[in-house]
This record gives C-alpha cells, structure tokens and sequence, in this order.
C-alpha cells in the first residue's frame, strides 16, 4: 500500500563537476540570475536536480525526473514533458563558501572523495550510545493542530553503554530474549486516537531511499544529516540477505560521483531489494509487541510510536459493534517502527507491516513467495478480509484465528518468518479488524532500531560498484569502484 519511488535516486549534494587549467566555464547568461543551492540543470522553464526532482524556477517542486526514460512526470506520476535531454542543459552552480569554491585535485594516486573538501565526513554516530543518537530525541508527531503527543517521561528505556570510539555496528541476528523490556504505562486517558490497517507487500521500505530528506527519506546533504535521519532502513534480496541500499550511480564517471538506490522489487522484479522478512511483527510477551509500518505523509522515518488497544474499531457504531476479536486485543500494548511512509495513510493511522496482511497498490511478496497455488487473500486486507467473506463478520474468535492459521501455513511454509509475523496476526492480534487504540510517541527500542538500521550503508559516502542483479549476492564482501581524477577503473 505504499506508494514507491520510481525514479533513480541520486544523490543532489554529490554530483560534482570539476575543471582542469583554463577550461572552466562561466554560466551562460540566462542563468546568472538563477539561485540554487545545490546543482541543477536548466532545461527551459525547469530546474532538475540530481536526486530527480523538478521544480519550476520559483523553486516550486512539480514532479520528477527519471534519467533512464528522460522523462519529467508529475507529482500524480503523469508524464509533463518527453525526450528531456540533459547533456546540452546547463548546469547552474550553487554559491559555495568563499574557502570552498575551488576543489583541489589531489597530485598522487590515492583514491579520494573530492567532497570531503566541501563535506567532511562526521564521525559515525554510536547507535548505542544516547549521547549520540539523534533520532532519540523528544521530537513530536502533530496530528493536527488540536493535538499533540503526550510525554513518554514514564518511559525509561534501557541503552546500552558504550565509552568506546569504535563504530558499532546494529545487530539484526540477535534473539528477541537477549533485549531488556520496558514496562509501559497506560495511556488509555490519551486525546490521541487512530486505528490501524495491514499490508505486508515485500516491496523495498520508503525509508531505504535516499534523497534530501524530503518525504521522509533519508537525508544525505551531509553526513550530519545522514546520521541524523538515522541512516536508512535495511533491505534484502530475494534470498533475504541484506544488501546495500544505495551504491554508486551505475553512471558514475571520473567528472563526477552519483549514488542511487537499489531499485525496489516491486519496480524490477527477483534482481531488485525487498522487505527483509526479519522486520515481521513479534510478541514480547502476551500484553507486548513489537512492528513495523507506515505512517502518515507527516510521518518521519525511525520514530517509535506506543498504541494501547481500546478494544472497539474504526468502523464502529449502533449497527457495527465491536467483535470478539477486538474484545480480545484490549489493553494491548504495540511498539511500532516507521519504516514506510504512506502517502494513503490518514492522521493517526498506521499501517502494520503483517505478511497475509494485503500487498496493496504494489507486490513484491508473490515474487519471493512464487507458487502459483497461494490464496494471497484480498488486495487489502489479505487472509483476514478472504476469511470474513467466507466465514461472516460476526463468526467467533477461534473461527477466525484458525481460518488465518491455516492461510498463514499454506503460504508461508518454509519461510519461517513470514510464517511466524503471519501467525502473530492470529494468535497475539487477535485477528482484529482494524482496530482503535490511544496512542503517543516513545524512545524506541533496540531490537527495533537493531532490525531497522542498515549494517551497510553506515555513512553517506560508499565505493559499492552498482549491480543490476542483486539475487545472486550471498553475503560478504561487496564489488567496490573507486573514482579519482585518473577516471574510474
């Protein structure tokens, strides 16, 4: 149900473009009074960065640039102008410091990264230390301009120590049981309140992107910024092994150095990146979980939100009361994680991320999971929604978990945690619909952030060779090209 990013992204803040002896040439005139900052193409009445989005020349952003078609699409993903040619549109110029506008070319052979003249690279922040962690902070989601979040003081996480300089890196693998638990506390008597829908579409998270920390993307204008939009989430291949999320522009010349994402599966199929299947939803214990999943346009990525059950549902009314199912997921309590950001997904709602949940608008899940004879369910709402049709909204508890168990079997047998965030949905969820909740912004938790950090992508800057077919990849060390003055060998 998310809605994906179709163009390459680059990375705006790195297309540098450098001279040599007397060859250096000034903007054209029309262009003298254009002010950006950060490169851009001039093409007619557009401005076209390198993360591919397009803005008129008041700076308005109208839509996106996809290098491979040389297309401009709309924000609506409807195509404005064809045949968008850039190699003769001048590239106008951002005004650099004044210690900043001449790059030196370094005189021996040793490979660097030009950009560290203009954007020296940060030390790599700590995830385990809270003195470090930006993405910890107290910053609060509005709802609306009634709203606002209640304070998590209650809530006293706790951090690993670390007074180490060496970079630690998340651990995915660890268990569940080696992570210390939180006690929350009630928050029923919270004004905030939403409800929550599910999907689970295999794609590549929203929050794998990179950009310019638009849209909630990741934010790689510097490496400041980098870290402080918590780098960007994992992704996986077909196999499910992890695999950098963005690389060198499969482009990148020795005039300048580009990075993109790894396209989403649901873009390309098998070679692309998917959902790594360890982000499923778990059980704590019987009052606690944790999830991930999208949040509103307004959402950012890698904040941590605390929903206590209410025990009715969003539909709710004289004719409509709640089920048993809903019933049973009171008190309730659920961590969950933005991963996604769900441009279809209203204020106060969350969509949890539950293999059987629906793949909504796209699906990469029937490409990981490929066999013909898999009942997937509804578009939206997956096996529950096929269950009810069969079985009546008013059918018990024990109908519906069982119903959702054997779906959860027929699918994902063999793939144990899509088996096991599927069977979560049944068993700790209580198969409900689409259930209400009070709800507040909390720290979050280190198995969370231990799934969600990427182990590879820990800085802005990467030498990664660009693939066009990530299925094979097994693990270990990855293909590397390194770019100097001398060209790219």
């Amino acid at each position: 149900m998310r809605i994906r990013i179709t163009f390459i992204v680059l990375l705006s803040s790195f297309l540098l473009f450098w001279a040599c002896g007397d060859d250096t040439k000034s903007p054209k005139d029309q262009n003298q009074n254009i002010v950006v900052t950060e490169p851009a193409w001039h093409y007619k009445d557009y401005l076209i960065y390198a993360d591919g989005r397009v803005t008129d020349l008041d700076h308005q952003w109208i839509g996106n640039y996809s290098f491979e078609e040389q297309v401009i699409r709309d924000l609506d993903g409807n195509i404005i102008l064809e045949a968008v040619d850039l190699s003769t549109a001048p590239i106008i110029e951002p005004t650099l410091p004044s210690d900043s506008t001449h790059i030196e070319v370094p005189t021996d052979s040793t490979p660097t990264n030009p950009l560290d003249s203009v954007f020296p690279v940060l030390p790599p922040v700590d995830p385990s230390s809270s003195s470090s962690i930006p993405w910890s902070s107290s910053e609060v989601f509005p709802v609306d301009s009634n709203t606002h979040l209640s304070s998590s003081s209650d809530f006293e996480p706790e951090i690993q120590s670390s007074s180490s300089s060496e970079e630690i890196i998340p651990d995915p693998t660890k268990p569940l049981e080696s992570y210390p638990v939180a006690s929350y506390p009630d928050i029923s008597s919270n004004p905030n309140k939403g409800w929550n829908t599910r999907y689970w579409d295999a794609c590549k998270p929203h929050c794998s992107w990179i950009g310019n920390g638009d849209q909630g993307r990741a934010d790689t204008t510097s490496e400041e910024s980098y870290q402080a939009t918590m780098t960007t989430v994992r992704n996986c291949n077909i196999n499910d092994v992890e695999i950098p999320t963005f690389t060198l522009s499969k482009a990148v010349q020795q005039y300048w150095i580009g990075w993109e994402g790894v396209p989403s599966a649901c873009e390309i199929g098998k070679k692309g990146a998917f959902t790594c299947t360890d982000m499923v939803p778990v059980a704590v214990n019987d009052t606690l979980a944790y999830a991930f999943g999208a949040g509103p346009a307004g959402t950012v990525c890698g904040k941590c939100y605390h929903m206590q059950y209410d025990g009715s549902f969003k539909d709710v009314g004289p004719s409509n009361a709640p089920k048993a199912t809903h019933k049973a997921l009171k008190g309730k309590h659920l961590i969950l994680m933005s991963s996604n950001i769900g441009h279809d997904v209203k204020d106060g709602q969350f969509d949890v991320m539950v293999p059987g949940g629906g793949v909504g608008i796209y699906d990469a899940l029937s490409i990981m999971v490929s066999r013909s004879d898999i009942d997937w369910g509804e578009q939206y709402g997956g096996f529950l929604t096929a269950c009810q049709n069969s079985l009546g909204y008013d059918a018990s508890l024990s109908s519906f978990q069982t119903c959702i168990r054997n779906k959860c079997t027929d699918a994902f047998t063999g793939f144990d945690n899509l088996l096991n965030g599927c069977m979560w949905f049944a068993d700790w969820y209580m198969a409900a619909d689409n259930p209400t909740y009070n709800w507040e912004e909390v720290e979050c938790p280190q198995y969370l952030l231990d799934k969600y950090l990427t182990t590879i992508n820990l800085t802005r800057h990467n030498d990664f060779k660009y693939q066009d077919d990530w299925s094979t990849y097994k693990g270990g060390e990855l293909e590397t090209q390194v770019c100097n003055e001398t060209g790219c060998p």
